[in-house]
């Protein structure tokens, strides 16, 4: 069985390699991508199975990078998990609003967010 793709898109580089070990671990395939640009680019030529995004991006921000996904027929279909340090509830309404499947606050729980992972695409 082909592995699940899990795009990260977070500018944090310890960040993403904090996320990328565990999946890999579980038996995830797993992409990056450290800008809003370039997370939009891969989302839509790679078509991973879920996609991890930051709110707080250079270039284009999470919102956005949620926004044009889930209004896209082509990748509506794809969850968003989004993990931001953003913990308002305005914050986590917009992330609903923009199409987000999920919203995790920074600091989250590995496990957690890896059993929702799982649980997400029925793993």
């Amino acid at each position: 069985m082909t592995p699940k793709k899990v795009l990260i898109i977070d500018d944090e580089v310890d960040l993403v390699e904090t996320i990328r070990f565990p999946l890999e671990l579980e038996g995830f395939r797993v992409l990056a991508a450290y800008n809003g640009e370039e997370g939009l680019s891969q989302a839509r030529n790679e078509h991973p199975d879920l996609i991890l995004l930051d709110l707080m991006l250079p270039k284009l921000d999470g919102y956005k990078v949620c926004r044009l996904l889930k209004f896209d027929e082509r990748y509506k279909h794809i969850p968003i998990f989004m993990l931001t340090a953003k913990t308002q509830e305005k914050d986590k309404i917009l992330g609903k609003e923009t199409g987000a499947d999920e919203y995790f606050t920074k600091p989250f729980d590995i496990d957690e967010l890896i059993a929702k992972i799982k649980s997400n695409l029925s793993i």
